[in-house]
């Protein structure tokens, strides 16, 4: 019984739409990382990009358990001294709801080129429309426990 490694010439890509709205962010975060490594996939390898393509919609929509949309800061840096920005959760969703979600994927994804490259496939929508329609995108349900 030999081990079966996937070649990235091998590798066949889907796309897949989560729709967000009323969705806790973590667990939408976790499924669309889980899609992007390709965890989801029999012939999932660690080492190769097996993943599909992401597209969440509707990101303005998402919601926080808790009293989190208050208390999680974002902070950036600008590299100059007393360059500490800070926003709540909520200054962040008025500003970037987007940018919300794609932090959140990319802290689940690896801090490597192979996670640079993976994170490359999700995209991130406001609205309910997207430019991906081509691509033939199924629909996925986040299970609610």
């Amino acid at each position: 019984m030999k081990t079966y490694y996937a070649k990235p010439s091998e590798v066949e890509r889907e796309w897949f739409v989560i729709d967000a709205t009323d969705q806790v962010l973590g667990r939408v975060a976790a499924k669309a990382a889980m899609i992007l490594k390709g965890k989801h996939k029999p012939t999932y390898t660690p080492h190769i990009d097996t993943g599909d393509f992401v597209i969440i919609v509707n990101a303005d929509k998402i919601k926080v358990t808790g009293t989190k949309a208050a208390n999680k800061e974002y902070y950036r840096h600008s590299g100059h001294p007393g360059g500490l920005k800070k926003e709540t959760f909520t200054e962040a969703m008025e500003k970037h709801p987007e940018r919300v979600i794609e932090h959140a994927v990319k802290g689940m994804l690896p801090k490597n080129t192979l996670g640079r490259k993976q994170g490359l496939k999700l995209k991130v929508y406001v609205g309910p429309d997207h430019p991906h329609q081509a691509q033939k995108p199924r629909e996925i349900k986040i299970e609610e426990l």
